[in-house]
């Protein structure tokens, strides 16, 4: 059985499937080989998809989503439930990159992902 690994691309206006060099820039490994790509272009999908298809092998954010509620969330958002999902399923912070051209909200995205995946790497190794 072919097992292929999993993009999650968050986004709310990239389409990584009808613009694929968006992959091919964010996450090459997904354009150069077959990987199921899946497009959450908000939080409430990107809540929806970790919840239905569980923990992707990549994730590239988005920072801005176009949320235009009282309570907008945005990217890091994202970032904060994934790390919420990694501790109660006791796993590990998938690879990620960041797509956004908000450098703010990009920083912060990498900081705050990279300091998780240091600690649970320091906690299980």
């Amino acid at each position: 059985m072919l097992m292929y690994k999993t993009l999650l691309w968050l986004d709310d206006w990239r389409n990584p499937i009808d613009n694929p060099e968006w992959v091919k820039m964010f996450c090459p490994q997904a354009f150069f080989e077959n990987w199921n790509i899946l497009w959450a272009k908000n939080y409430n999908e990107f809540v929806d998809i970790l919840d239905s298809e569980g923990l992707p092998d990549y994730i590239c954010f988005d920072h801005d989503l176009a949320d235009e509620s009282e309570n907008e969330k945005t990217g890091y958002n994202c970032a904060q439930h994934l790390v919420d999902y990694c501790i109660v399923h006791q796993l590990p912070i998938p690879d990620f990159n960041v797509q956004s051209a908000n450098p703010v909200g990009k920083e912060r995205i990498i900081d705050f992902l990279t300091c998780w995946k240091k600690y649970y790497e320091s906690k299980n190794s």
